[in-house]
């Protein structure tokens, strides 16, 4: 049975499916665009910005007065907003330039909840060069294309694939150090950890089940947000290191054998040695 999709990820997909046409003929030339240093390891191409212009362009026909945070054009439109795309229009840009296929356009939909605070009503994640629409609305699961997601079911450490994202040379001292102390945690325990360089698909590729678990520090909304919903309608858990579900910044995601115990190490390796 073909999962029906409501009005607003037909929008989503739409814009995204207009937006891959473009990037995807960019990647078939990646030798040839012109690239600006935004600082260390975090590159802008004129792809970025042409993604994120027609993602603006199309979301803004369909749903005129929604906010948009992202990550090229910052935030825009009313601070009283009651929804809002949050958008990444190319996840993965390094990948990109190097012409490795691992890079993917996200979409979340965050709705202003009564109380002032907000939730993420539907997320999308979209892989153009791997031809994978990963995608979910809140209490009607997580999907691939038309398949439904679940997380994986591994109990048992050893078994178990992690993924992450590593530290750049900006980062704070203290993330870079506990990064260190969870993967030499993990390592000697585990069956590998993967670094794919874009955090909507290791999201994504844990609500798939293709991974166990991820962790990663520092990151922002537009990085997470639609991967987040993915993982957790799909059967799976995604919170801060302490434990809290509004995530940004910090992010720990897995199936729910795994996500508990992999987030204390996390919160124990931000506290630092003890004694």
């Amino acid at each position: 049975m073909v999962p029906r999709r409501s009005a607003h990820m037909t929008i989503m997909v739409a814009a995204a499916q207009k937006a891959a046409k473009r990037l995807i003929r960019d990647f078939n030339e990646v030798e040839h665009l012109q690239v600006s240093v935004k600082g260390p390891s975090d590159f802008v191409s004129q792809a970025d910005v042409r993604s994120e212009q027609t993602l603006i362009e199309e979301l803004e026909r369909a749903r005129p007065g929604y906010a948009f945070l992202g990550e090229e054009g910052g935030a825009r439109g009313s601070d009283n907003w009651a929804w809002r795309w949050v958008i990444d229009p190319l996840d993965g840009t390094t990948n990109f330039l190097h012409a490795i296929p691992n890079w993917a356009i996200s979409i979340a939909l965050e709705k202003r909840l009564a109380d002032g605070g907000s939730e993420v009503v539907a997320g999308l994640v979209f892989a153009p060069a791997l031809d994978e629409i990963y995608w979910a609305e809140k209490g009607g699961g997580a999907y691939l294309n038309d398949k439904r997601l679940r997380v994986s079911a591994r109990r048992d450490w050893s078994a178990c694939l992690f993924a992450t994202g590593i530290p750049f040379a900006k980062t704070a001292p203290k993330n870079r150090l506990a990064f260190a102390r969870v993967l030499g945690a993990l390592m000697p325990e585990t069956a590998g950890v993967r670094r794919v360089g874009a955090a909507s698909l290791d999201l994504a590729w844990t609500a798939a089940g293709r991974y166990d678990a991820y962790w990663e520090l520092g990151t922002h909304a537009w990085d997470v947000m639609a991967g987040v919903l993915l993982v957790r309608e799909a059967g799976g858990y995604a919170t801060d290191p302490a434990g809290h579900e509004h995530v940004s910044g910090d992010v720990v995601a897995g199936n729910p054998h795994i996500q508990p115990r992999l987030r204390e190490l996390v919160a124990e390796a931000l506290e630092g040695p003890r004694g």
